[in-house]
């Protein structure tokens, strides 16, 4: 099946989610405009989105009669921390960012993407961590920094 243009999203659509057959992305690849996948159904997918269009998190990309087919990110290992003071979120933020690793933060919460090296490092400060799966939604962001 050949997309070119996204019909809406799932989040301002009534569509029954449960319903849904899901085209599956990691984050990086909702950057993309041309690109051919299977979803999780099995359908074949192929996508060469107009220039002014891009992927989102329940992106609708076909849509007829009872059948719905949207994009989601796969779910992908990950550690979530739960800083129990500011000193603890502090010397945690402090540390990914000298290692300019990418998180997510709540108010509660620092989530991110799975990397054994960063184990001992939440051992090291003394934070609650767990690993995890998730579906992330919202791209990381990948800041150049150069060290002179």
């Amino acid at each position: 099946m050949l997309i070119h243009k996204l019909i809406g999203n799932v989040k301002d659509s009534a569509v029954n989610e449960e319903t849904i057959e899901w085209l599956e992305l990691d984050w990086e690849e909702l950057n993309k405009r041309i690109l051919r996948k299977n979803t999780d159904k099995g359908r074949e997918i192929a996508l060469a989105l107009e220039d002014n269009q891009s992927l989102e998190v329940g992106s609708i990309l076909y849509q007829e009669g009872d059948v719905t087919i949207a994009v989601r990110t796969i779910k992908e290992p990950a550690f979530v921390a739960t800083p129990k003071s500011m000193r603890e979120m502090g010397k945690m933020a402090f540390e990914l960012g000298n290692r300019h690793t990418p998180c997510l933060i709540t108010d509660e919460t620092i989530t991110v993407r799975f990397d054994a090296t960063l184990e001992p490092l939440f051992k090291e400060v003394g934070i609650a961590y767990e690993k995890t799966e998730t579906r992330f939604e919202t791209p990381f962001k990948y800041k150049g920094h150069h060290h002179h």
